[in-house]
Parts: structure tokens; sequence; C-alpha cells
């Protein structure tokens, strides 16, 4: 893959970060330094002083481009993995944050990564992506995806709910437990591990599911086909409530009787890392595997 084949770059940002101002201006100027197009999300736009930047909103960007550049940290790049569903374009993460496992390009390195990129020299992978259906009295309330997870959580108060889980329409189990996490290989590293989970390769066909704090000692996760229909229904039978989350980025209500189901979206979406990426370096950084004590 050369510079011609990406077209149109997009820019879109964490524009709560004071950092991004400058990270953004180094952007600009180098993709005007190259004559490449390119968009920057308007949000993006707000906050830089210089203005007339061709901008556009998120749909629209995501439309125009083939690469789109995410500056900002993970949960950056989650929201824009989100928009960008069914679209045929790759995402560059640039880390401003704190962990970094998709957005592993450092702000100090930006340049030299990108100039390997417009080369054609860059590693792509495709990552799963999940999509939820909220189900109330047979009607399709939400439709909503996850590059992370899918989580079923109580609400409110501090108590226990009760959840069905079935797995290609066979039962698996009640629990009773503050909820499930339904995770990618991606989002293993992520809510699900903090719950025991195990650390799924990304290029593993394959969700955990990863129960929050279950009042059984025996109730453990459980890896299953990424190509299986997950139903959790809330059937706590006392007017429980919850909430359906996905990503940790939206949020829907629940309540007793709930459906939720959890399948593989067909198309995933498509990382471009530097020539060199190492995804077990990245766990022995990130997670400071072998570190003395």
């Amino acid at each position: 893959m050369s510079e011609a084949m990406f077209q149109q770059v997009g820019l879109i940002a964490k524009t709560e970060d004071e950092r991004v101002c400058e990270a953004l201006r180094g952007l600009v100027a180098y993709l005007e330094s190259r004559g490449l197009a390119y968009t920057v999300e308007n949000a993006c736009a707000r906050v830089l002083p210089e203005g007339s930047l061709p901008a556009a909103d998120r749909q629209t960007l995501v439309a125009d481009c083939d690469l789109i550049i995410v500056v900002g940290g993970d949960g950056t790049l989650l929201g824009a993995a989100r928009s960008v569903v069914g679209e045929d374009v790759r995402l560059l993460g640039i880390n401003l944050g704190r962990l970094g496992f998709l957005t592993d390009v450092s702000r100090h390195e930006m340049t030299e990564r990108l100039d390997d990129v417009f080369a054609g020299q860059f590693q792509e992978e495709e990552r799963c992506l999940l999509h939820a259906v909220l189900m109330r009295d047979a009607r399709e309330l939400v439709h909503d995806d996850a590059l992370n997870d899918v989580v079923v959580h109580k609400w409110r108060v501090a108590r226990l709910i009760t959840l069905d889980t079935y797995v290609d329409g066979t039962f698996v189990n009640t629990q009773r437990s503050d909820g499930l996490i339904v995770s990618t290989p991606t989002g293993s590293t992520a809510y699900a591990i903090s719950g025991g989970g195990p650390i799924l390769h990304p290029a593993l066909n394959a969700v955990v599911l990863v129960p929050i704090c279950p009042h059984t000692l025996s109730n453990r996760p459980i890896v299953v086909d990424a190509d299986s229909r997950v139903e959790i229904v809330l059937s706590d039978g006392q007017g429980a409530s919850g909430q359906l989350t996905c990503d940790g980025q939206t949020e829907h209500e629940l309540v007793d009787g709930d459906r939720i189901v959890v399948t593989k979206r067909a198309r995933g979406v498509r990382l471009i890392h530097p020539v060199g990426y190492d995804y077990y370096g990245t766990l022995r950084t990130k997670l400071h595997w072998g570190r003395e004590l």
C-alpha cells in the first residue's frame, strides 16, 4: 500500500485534553507539507485557533475518509471505532492517554511513524466488533456496538442482580452478581481482566463471559466462539433495574425481563500499527510484566 491509496485523511481527537492542540497542529502541518487532503472533525476544529480548516461532523468525515488518525487514549479510539462500523476505513492511534493498548504511536515519534505509514510500511489487523440488541417484550429497543465489551450490570442500588445466560439457545447458568461482561479479545485487557478474565490474543475468534463479583465462588469466566449468539436476561423477578453499557461509553437502562442479545459483526475494525508492532511486547510494557519489585 502506498500514500496514493489514502485519498482522504480524517482527524479525530479528545478535545478535552490540553495537549491535543499541539498534536493536532503538528498533524495538520505534516499533512499539508505532504499535500495530503484531510478533514478535521468539527469538535477538533473548534479547539484550533487557526480557523478555516476543512472540517465536518463525524458521520461525514467517516464516510469521506479512508484513513482516520485518532489523537488521544484508548477511549477516544473506542469511540471512533464504533463510528466506522461498516465503513472501509483504517484507524491509526496517536497515544496521549495512559495505557495505549490501541493507540500505540507515541506523539514524540508521530512524524516518523507517519512517514512509514504513507510509504506503505505498516502492519494492519482486523479486530472483532460486537453488536448488542436490547429486547423488551419482543421489541428491539436499542442497537449498539462495542470494540471492547458489552456489559450488563446493576444500577442505582448496592445489591446483586439475577442474570440468566444462554449461548446459541442453550442455557448456561443463572447467576447472582453485580453483572456480566461479554468481552472481545481486544477488551480482554480492559474491564474483563479487572474481573479476573483471561487475556485473549486478538487473532482468536472468541469472546469471554466474565461475571462481575459473583455471589458463587465457582462462577468463573468462560470463553466461547465469537460466532456464538449470547443472550442475557435480567430475571430478578423483584423489579430490579440495570444498565447495558457498550465500551463504557454508551448506557441504556434495563428493567426486569429485558433480554440482551450479543453477536459478532460480520466486519470488524481495521487497525494500523507501526512496523515491528509486537502484541506480547505491548503486554509486557503496559502490564509491567517482569518488572522487579
